[in-house]
Formats: structure tokens, C-alpha cells, sequence
């Protein structure tokens, strides 16, 4: 049986433990189509799976990775030949099946979206389930109206990944953009993307003790949760919206309906695993068009897959700048 490398999880007694291994090809899920992986990267989620938290896997061994890049080695499906460039993103990948962390993988042909013109497998991997959910919610409050003459808009969490990507599209959009972080240290990078100015996060994350706050936000991107979502909420202008995508602050809402009933404020919920591929392709294309690469270079650090256990509880901390992206040939 021919033999992969990957990032192999392994659980004992409980503990989960990491290591890179020569794997057999053997232990690869059904599928349709096998890719050689080229790029993955590092999102919160991967971060919990390292750390064997969240329930998230249920059988082991396995290999973690919840994005993927790069070509067709085989299939036996009429769409997608050997050759083809690919990315996948979502579906359970590197949760309910084996993901992205090794140098092959083998997917459903429905899991698969065809590598947009203008986007290599490196950037792809750059953008990963962070960006993709950025601009998923650029899209969203988009479609409930928002434009740029509306006012300023608030991205939470904004040194992480999902938010570093919302402050680089929102700015080339023409908005003028707020980003939120608690580290000093991230101002000037922040700014460099194009946020116009920077809010501090302990003052979104204080409560005011007052239902409704003056209103400030046209919109939001909320990769935060708890008490910064609902001071969001308190915030957002009448008729606009808040569009909730993450929970480094926690899964609570200690909100009232107040926002909602006497402003009309609408909070979007924002699920990337199982987008539609008509509307991730849309949001794909929009990626290319609407991120500058220039700005998306400058959030990306590269790694090895053996570096991945060690940036895990990183992740998880809101220690991490940007986007990891994973050669995983390293």
C-alpha cells in the first residue's frame, strides 16, 4: 500500500496527541476524487481539533485540516479530471472525515469547487475558511443593504483571521472601517490593511448597563460573540445589521430584545461548513475580485505541518495575527 505524509491525530486514554507520520493511502475516506494537497491552513476550528476539543472528532486515527488545496490526482466523476485545480472548504472535512493536513486527501465531488481564475492554491489557502467567512459576511450585510455612503462599520476580533480579511475587503469596498482588538501591538497592522481607525476592544466588551447605546455601527462583523456582539447591537443604527460570525468572547448573548423591536436591528447568522456551492462560488469570485492581494500578503504566515500542534492553543487564545497557511510539503 503506497504511503502519504500527514499530520496524524492519535487518542489515547482520553489525550489526544499529534505527529507527523507516513500514512497508507488505504486509510483515505470514500470519494470520488483524490487531491494532492498542496496548501491548507490553521483556522479556530483546527485549533480545537489539535487539542482534541469541542467533540468535534469522533473516530481516530485522523488527519485534521478543514481547508484544502490543489490539483486532481484521480477521478472517477465526469466534472473534474486529473490535473484539475481545486480548493474545499467546509462540509466536515477534517472533522467527520479526514481533512487537509497531509499530502492527500479524498473527497465527495460536491465538496470540491474548482480553483477561481486569477487564484493560486497558496492564496487560496491564505483566504481559507477564514476568508471565505468574511466575506460571506461582507455579502450578507451587503444584502440587507449596507453601502459605504451609510456610515462606518465595525469588524470585532479584527487581528484574527476572519476579521483581518473583512477589514482588507470592506476597505477596498470604500467603507470606512473600525477595527476592534485588545492588542496594542496590532494597531499599525490593522491600519495597513485599511481600518480608518481602531477601537479598543475592552470598551465594546464593558457592558453599559443601558439597553440601547447610541447608535454608531451602519454595520458589523462580529467575530467575537458575547458581551462585544451585544454592545454591537446597542450600537448599530435603525434598519441596519450585525452579522455574527464567530465566539472568541463566548457563546452567551447578554442582550435585550430592545435593539431588534425598537430600532429594527437584524443580527445575521453567519454558517460557512455548509454554504450552498452556487452561493460559495459567488462568494469565491468575489474573493478574487475584492481582496487585494497585496493586503492579503501581508496577514499570511507559513508553516510546516509539524508547527501545527504548538500553534494550536494560539489559535485558540486570540494569539495569532492573520492567516496561517500550511505547506504541507514542510
Amino acid at each position: 500500500m503506497a504511503t502519504f505524509r500527514a499530520l496524524l491525530l492519535r487518542q489515547t486514554d482520553g489525550k489526544v496527541t499529534a505527529g507527523v507520520e507516513d500514512v497508507d493511502e488505504g486509510g483515505l475516506p470514500a470519494g470520488e476524487v483524490t487531491v494532492r494537497v498542496a496548501y491548507s491552513s490553521l483556522n479556530y476550528k483546527d485549533g480545537l481539533v489539535l487539542q482534541g476539543q469541542g467533540g468535534l472528532v469522533k473516530t481516530y486515527p485522523h488527519v485534521p485540516g478543514i481547508d484544502l488545496a490543489g490539483t486532481v490526482e484521480s477521478s472517477n466523476v465526469p466534472g473534474y479530471r486529473a490535473g484539475d485545480a481545486v480548493l474545499a472548504t467546509g462540509w466536515f472535512i477534517g472533522e467527520r472525515q479526514w481533512g487537509g493536513y497531509g499530502a492527500k486527501a479524498r473527497l465527495r465531488a460536491d465538496q470540491l469547487v474548482p480553483l477561481p481564475p486569477g487564484l493560486d492554491a497558496r492564496h487560496a489557502m491564505a483566504i481559507g475558511t477564514a476568508g471565505f467567512t468574511a466575506m460571506q459576511s461582507v455579502l450578507a450585510l451587503e444584502d440587507h443593504g449596507l453601502n459605504p455612503a451609510k456610515g462606518e462599520v465595525l469588524v470585532t476580533g479584527a487581528a484574527g483571521g476572519v476579521g483581518s480579511v473583512a477589514v482588507a475587503i470592506l476597505a477596498k469596498l470604500g467603507y470606512r472601517v473600525a477595527a476592534a482588538t485588545g492588542r496594542a501591538e496590532m494597531h499599525d497592522y490593522l491600519k495597513g490593511l485599511g481600518a480608518a481607525r481602531i477601537v479598543e476592544r475592552k470598551d465594546l466588551a464593558t457592558p453599559s448597563g443601558r439597553p440601547l447605546d447610541k447608535e454608531v455601527w451602519a454595520g458589523v462583523v462580529d467575530c467575537v460573540g458575547g458581551e462585544t456582539l451585544a454592545t454591537a447591537l446597542r450600537q448599530t443604527m435603525y434598519g441596519c445589521a450585525v452579522a455574527a460570525c464567530g465566539l472568541a468572547g463566548g457563546a452567551g448573548l447578554p442582550a435585550t430584545v430592545l435593539p431588534f423591536i425598537l430600532r429594527g436591528v437584524n443580527l445575521l447568522g453567519i454558517e460557512s461548513v455548509q454554504c450552498p456551492t452556487a452561493r460559495r462560488r459567488r462568494i469565491w469570485d468575489r474573493l478574487v475580485a475584492d481582496l487585494p492581494r497585496d493586503k492579503l500578503d501581508a496577514t499570511i504566515e507559513v508553516v510546516g505541518l509539524g508547527d501545527l500542534p504548538g500553534l494550536a492553543p494560539r489559535i485558540i487564545n486570540g494569539a495569532v495575527r492573520g492567516r496561517v497557511v500550511v505547506d504541507v510539503s514542510r
